[in-house]
């Protein structure tokens, strides 16, 4: 196998190795690179590992005070052929063996003197079990191998897309989408909703994958009173005590029975008349209670009506975009996603739906770590499906730019982590925590990411690996324009309307 393949180099005993976990070599191809993998034949199968780090040495240049002394005069190199004495060494981080068809841990190190080839690619895709049929997210970093992760490894237990602001979040959200709709129907399809919290993804709705894709206007949300459940509607008015909540269940219990009998939609008004009539209540609590409901009232989100029907947003290979960018109330988005979350885990435990990925943008505002359940009224339906939602076919995908802000619980759930470029040490220090397999090289490498560039890591794929990310298929940009356009266009308007003034005056 190894003749077809580039030689880079030979292995060297070094004061560190050759061990089972690493081993250096002497650089002797030009296409060596950071992430590279590469392979080496041992006695008892072929060793494979990838390139950590490369320093490059020259041993003119070693003592500080010859090196001072020789350019005073000239260079060095006019008076000694310091090229010749340059040597390049890659350390190399031992990923296993593979012995027999199947990868096995290194149990023996690999000999000095031995030659470094690049790594096979087909080893490689099995190394990393990327899969032909699997979603395209772009290619291995150095490498011509198609990152085609399967469906299964991805989703079923999760997935967080972990990056700061700018360095293509969105763009990598939107390929995944892409290869969700693009699958067969014989590969089996999920169906996608994404809470959309600064209307990024709408322009989905005007490319070649228009007809696969619905808006829901987050203004336009209804939620009719008779589907909340009164465990649900407590999560929203979490200071109730434990009395006011029986009272307040007896009566929309009450109200649902009124409903059934005489064939009437009820809605907050009718609540309210149903406190105001009730003599279990003492004087404290109806006020309460009255409080409560005025201030979901105020929330214009409970009514009579359902908008959009819930059942509605999943469909094989078809994406829902929740687009909430038109909503100031922090609460109201909380109760949005609170009830989307609660309701389509729900019904898919019903198998009224079809499985689902629920992508969540700016996931750390609705499934906080340290807010009480107060404020994140959220949380709990989020941490739920993070908990329960393998078992069902009900997937979650965070999308976050502040790792740190993120339910423990939540991120710690899911089992594969794409990181794109992060350099807060706190976040970085959250994820070496919470992502296994990352080692410190790695963590140091999220710091530098091109925009573009990812590290994938965990049960997708068999080994950490860099990626980059493949162009999006549909055209369309994200909303939010640059500040210079902004500027100007605010400026236009300004003499514009003093054009007009003038020309009436």
């Amino acid at each position: 196998m190894g003749s077809a393949l580039e030689e880079m180099g030979t292995v060297i005993s070094t004061f560190e190795g050759p061990t089972t976990v690493v081993f250096s070599f002497v650089v002797g191809s030009k296409n060596v690179r950071k992430g590279q993998f590469v392979q080496v034949e041992a006695e008892d199968g072929l060793v494979l590992g990838s390139v950590s780090e490369i320093t490059r040495a020259n041993r003119y240049f070693e003592s500080a005070e010859s090196v001072a002394e020789y350019e005073r005069s000239s260079p060095m190199s006019t008076n000694f052929p310091t090229t010749d004495w340059e040597y390049i060494i890659a350390n190399v981080r031992v990923h296993g063996m593979f012995k027999g068809g199947l990868m096995i841990r290194s149990t023996f190190p690999v000999a000095p003197g031995i030659k470094v080839h690049s790594a096979d690619e087909e080893l490689l895709k099995k190394f990393l079990h990327f899969e032909e049929n699997g979603l395209f997210l772009g290619t291995l970093a150095n490498h011509k191998l198609e990152a085609k992760v399967n469906l299964n490894k991805l989703l079923q237990k999760h997935l967080a897309i972990l990056a700061m602001s700018g360095s293509g979040k969105s763009y990598l959200a939107s390929v995944l989408i892409e290869e969700l709709m693009e699958r067969k129907a014989e590969k089996g399809r999920m169906g996608i909703v994404i809470i959309d919290s600064h209307g990024e993804y709408a322009g989905f709705r005007s490319s070649q994958y228009g007809k696969s894709v619905s808006i829901v206007d987050g203004k336009k949300i209804r939620i009719p009173l008779r589907k909340i459940a009164p465990a649900l509607l407590f999560t929203w008015m979490p200071d109730a005590s434990s009395q006011q909540k029986r009272e307040l269940e007896k009566i929309m219990l009450e109200l649902k029975k009124d409903g059934e009998q005489t064939h009437n939609s009820y809605g907050l008004s009718e609540l309210v008349e149903k406190i105001n009539a009730s003599e279990n209540l003492d004087k404290k609590s109806k006020p309460a209670l009255l409080g409560w409901v005025g201030e979901i009232r105020s929330l214009k989100l409970v009514g009579k009506e359902e908008y959009p029907k819930i059942g509605e947003l999943v469909k094989p290979g078809c994406a829902s975009v929740v687009d909430l960018s038109g909503i100031d109330g922090e609460k109201k988005k909380q109760v949005i996603v609170s009830y989307v979350a609660k309701k389509l885990f729900s019904m898919r435990k019903k198998e009224k739906i079809a499985p689902f990925v629920l992508m969540l943008e700016e996931a750390h505002n609705y499934a906080p770590e340290k807010m009480t359940r107060k404020v994140a009224l959220a949380k709990g339906a989020i941490e739920t499906i993070a908990r329960e939602g393998r078992k069902f076919g009900a997937s979650l995908c965070l999308i976050s730019q502040r790792p740190v802000h993120l339910s423990v619980t939540a991120l710690s759930q899911c089992n594969t982590n794409i990181i794109l470029r992060v350099t807060n040490p706190n976040d970085i220090k959250r994820i070496g925590e919470s992502c296994e397999g990352i080692d410190d090289a790695m963590l140091s490498s999220i710091t530098t990411l091109r925009v573009g560039e990812a590290l994938l890591v965990g049960e997708a794929t068999g080994s950490p690996v860099f990626i980059k990310v493949r162009q999006k298929k549909s055209s369309w940009i994200p909303k939010g324009q640059d500040l210079e356009e902004i500027a100007r266009k605010f400026e236009e308007a300004i003499v514009k309307k003093k054009t007009e003034v003038e020309a009436f005056l």
